[in-house]
């Protein structure tokens, strides 16, 4: 299940409406079902500042900011619409969720559990949050907020644990924000945040432009990690893939101040080119270098459907049938069995396999190509393993509804030039990469111990 469909919204009750210099303010809040998960029953109260130049007219860009207000973000971000150095945007100021008995007590904090996660149920609350939600508030001069549909209009900020949630919902869902700024990001070792580096290195580029600022002295709590080496491990790691990067690092500590001296520099820097699109670069990871075609390539829905039975078990076998692979029911690691003198023999958990929400991953159909690389459906993309069975190289799936446990593909097919899968609704989707099929009888150039 998804939240974009088994989510209940209750926009509450207005708070007041104040005047703010070059706009209005005014707060609300979001609330998800009682049996909604993974968030149920939390309560969001936010905050939204709409500029006097907005015209409903043209939908306005976006600007979240998570942990409320920071950086007098509305103050800036007004004087910057007014000098012409960025699109009339609406701003959201979002707090984290919390849940409340029936005397207003707060019995659950969901900060960490919303922020520090780099699964994508944060994102998709957002989804629900600023275009629900938001598109309902009326405004007390009768305009009716309306945003733009385009993850290149929507920017996301966030400090400390909203930095990485601010990384990880862009990162999960370009299609919602494209723009990010991190200050003092947790990319520790909190619930997954320093293993985001290796994702990155690891899955194809995406069109993101990233803003990250910490400091040498930020060792917020040592129990976790240091904040400053995280932010430089996922920097490696954006400069590494492509990606449209900027990054401020000085010596100061775990704190605001910061950001909030370059953040009109920051916004600057970050919508510099609107409305150009922002760029999908070019990665240095040698697996995916090879397989992505120079112009790049996008999954396209053909209109065919296709009738294929889901088994109960899905299992590959490579091309001379001496390899054969099967998942494990209580890990994260592949089964290999050799068929040696005609008998299957030798099997251990082999092919090791991401996860980011340190459940159990789900697999789905799997394949080998001419190289003798394993590829392996999962919710978090198509995983590539190498021969020693190490992911070398993941794929996006085609839209963000693939991202779960109930969605897989059917069947995947590696054919000439271009792979193929049967979705969950029996639709096809190809996609061109350099890529052959496995040939029946003939034995991939070994890959060695490397």
């Amino acid at each position: 299940m998804t939240l974009r469909t088994h989510i209940a919204v209750l926009l509450l009750a207005l708070g007041a409406l104040s005047a703010a210099a070059g706009g209005v303010t005014l707060s609300a809040a979001f609330r998800s079902g009682l049996n909604a998960s993974p968030f149920p029953n939390a309560n969001h109260r936010f905050s939204v500042f709409v500029p006097d130049s907005y015209d409903p007219a043209t939908p306005a860009c976006l600007y979240v900011g998570l942990d409320g207000e920071l950086c007098r973000a509305s103050e800036v971000i007004d004087s910057l619409i007014t000098a012409g150095k960025m699109p009339v945007t609406i701003c959201v100021f979002l707090q984290p969720g919390v849940i409340e008995d029936d005397d207003g007590n707060v019995v659950r904090y969901n900060r960490s559990n919303e922020f520090d996660a780099t699964t994508p149920e944060f994102a998709d609350m957002l989804e629900m949050i600023i275009y629900q939600s938001l598109e309902a508030i009326p405004l007390p001069d009768g305009r009716q907020i309306r945003i733009s549909r385009n993850g290149a209009d929507h920017m996301i900020f966030g400090l400390s644990s909203g930095g990485i949630a601010a990384f990880v919902a862009a990162w999960h869902r370009p299609d919602l924000f494209q723009r990010v700024f991190s200050g003092v990001g947790t990319f520790v070792a909190m619930r997954g945040g320093n293993d985001l580096q290796a994702i990155v290195r690891k899955n194809e580029p995406k069109p993101l432009r990233v803003f990250l600022q910490d400091g040498t002295a930020d060792v917020w709590n040592p129990l976790f990690g240091h904040w400053y080496e995280g932010n430089r491990m996922l920097a490696s790691a954006l400069d590494f893939s492509g990606y449209d990067t900027r990054y401020d690092w000085g010596e100061g500590g775990h704190n605001v101040n910061r950001a909030s001296e370059i953040f009109a520099q920051v916004m600057e820097w970050m919508w510099r080119d609107w409305p150009q699109p922002i760029p999908t670069g070019h990665t240095q990871n040698d697996l995916l270098a090879a397989l992505l075609p120079a112009e790049g390539s996008q999954w396209v829905l053909t209109g065919e459907t296709a009738s294929v039975s889901r088994p109960a078990q899905y299992s590959a076998v490579n091309a001379t049938g001496q390899i054969i692979v099967t998942p494990s029911p209580t890990s994260n690691r592949l089964n290999q069995e050799i068929v040696y003198r005609g008998q299957k023999s030798m099997k251990q958990p082999f092919y090791w396999l991401h996860t980011l929400d340190n459940g159990l991953v789900n697999v789905g159909p799997m394949a080998f190509d001419s190289n003798g690389n394993l590829w392996v459906s999962t919710e978090w993309g198509i995983q590539i393993c190498d021969q020693n069975g190490r992911v070398r190289g993941i794929l996006s799936w085609p839209a963000p509804e693939f991202a779960s446990k109930t969605v897989l593909p059917l069947a995947l097919e590696i054919r000439q030039g271009s792979i193929r899968l049967t979705d969950s609704r029996s639709r096809v989707w190809t996609r061109t990469l350099n890529v052959k099929p496995a040939v029946k009888g003939v034995r991939p150039t070994s890959q060695g111990q490397g």
